[in-house]
């Protein structure tokens, strides 16, 4: 058995180094100048953009004020979501251009439009954040099928939707960033469908980060724990309040964005902005599903 110990335990070690040589190579290939490659044939007029989907609250909300304060070489902040009037509030803080985009990306004519609208315009987007997101705790008896379908569309469909639309218009050095959540690191009774968008989100990112590495254009999956002062949580927990009795050691949207503002700006492939987000994303990688489900089913409970 000690033998079996040391094995594993070597292994695990020699995976994890691997695994950070692997990213601080990706780190230095995109800062790598571009010497010999094709040079982008884009207009150097173009104006610089930032969009920032979920911006009217949040975790969308708090990307936009840091996106405004500490991203360097942006002309425009497009910011992107359903309720017009706080879009309004949180544009008058901000002192580069501000674009409100009034959309429910729940629905695809919505998306549609916003595509062409990306389509119409000279620019060259420097950062996408797909931030909009929605959830609803309860069985998957008890949540309605069009809330049901409203996660999916809006978790999944339309952040896919936007990046293929924004993609033609980035080049090396830009970023794509989803936002997925710590739910995306293994299944999640009574976060059901909820942790199932994430965890696709999750995949989707990773797969197109290698695809896109030869081109350099930089995707960062995000993943963070509950963060306890936003409407995420109250609005969650219209399905089912009782799946979830309480949220110990929850996070601030302030540090949760300060924090995986870092990482994003770094290049990293995946950002845990928090210490229980961290912990859980070792052990989703040591144990079975299963057994982090009853782990779940004992917290939620607590």
């Amino acid at each position: 058995m000690a033998l079996l110990a040391r094995i594993i335990g070597n292994i695990v070690i020699f995976t994890f180094l691997a695994g950070l040589v692997i990213v601080c190579c990706e780190m230095i290939w995109y800062r790598m100048p571009e010497r010999g490659r094709k040079r982008y044939s884009g207009n150097n007029a173009q104006k610089r953009v930032v969009i920032i989907t979920g911006a009217t609250s949040g975790l969308g909300r708090e990307y936009a004020y840091l996106a405004d304060i500490r991203l360097k070489g942006i002309d425009e902040i497009w910011l992107v979501a359903r309720r017009a009037d706080k879009l309004q509030e949180t544009a008058v803080r901000m002192r580069h251009v501000v674009k409100c985009l009034s959309y429910d990306l729940t629905r695809t004519s919505s998306v549609m439009e916003l595509t062409r609208l990306i389509q119409r315009k000279d620019i060259r987007i420097r950062y996408l954040i797909n931030c909009a997101g929605t959830a609803k705790m309860g069985t998957t008896k008890s949540i309605t099928i069009s809330d049901q379908t409203d996660m999916t569309a809006l978790n999944c469909t339309a952040a896919v939707r936007l990046t293929d639309a924004c993609l033609p218009y980035m080049k090396s050095g830009d970023h794509i960033v989803n936002v997925c959540s710590t739910a995306a690191f293994q299944p999640m009774q009574r976060l059901n469908v909820y942790a199932s968008t994430k965890a696709y989100m999750l995949r989707y990112t990773r797969a197109l980060r290698m695809e896109l590495l030869p081109e350099k254009i930089v995707v960062t999956a995000v993943c963070p724990y509950w963060i306890k002062d936003t409407e995420f949580i109250e609005k969650a927990e219209e399905a089912g309040s009782a799946s979830v009795h309480s949220y110990p050691l929850a996070s601030k949207v302030a540090s949760v964005a300060a924090v995986s503002m870092i990482g994003i700006r770094m290049g990293l492939p995946v950002v845990t902005p928090g210490i229980v987000c961290t912990i859980h994303r070792i052990f989703s990688g040591l144990l079975p599903d299963t057994v982090l489900q009853y782990i779940w089913e004992l917290l939620r409970r607590i």
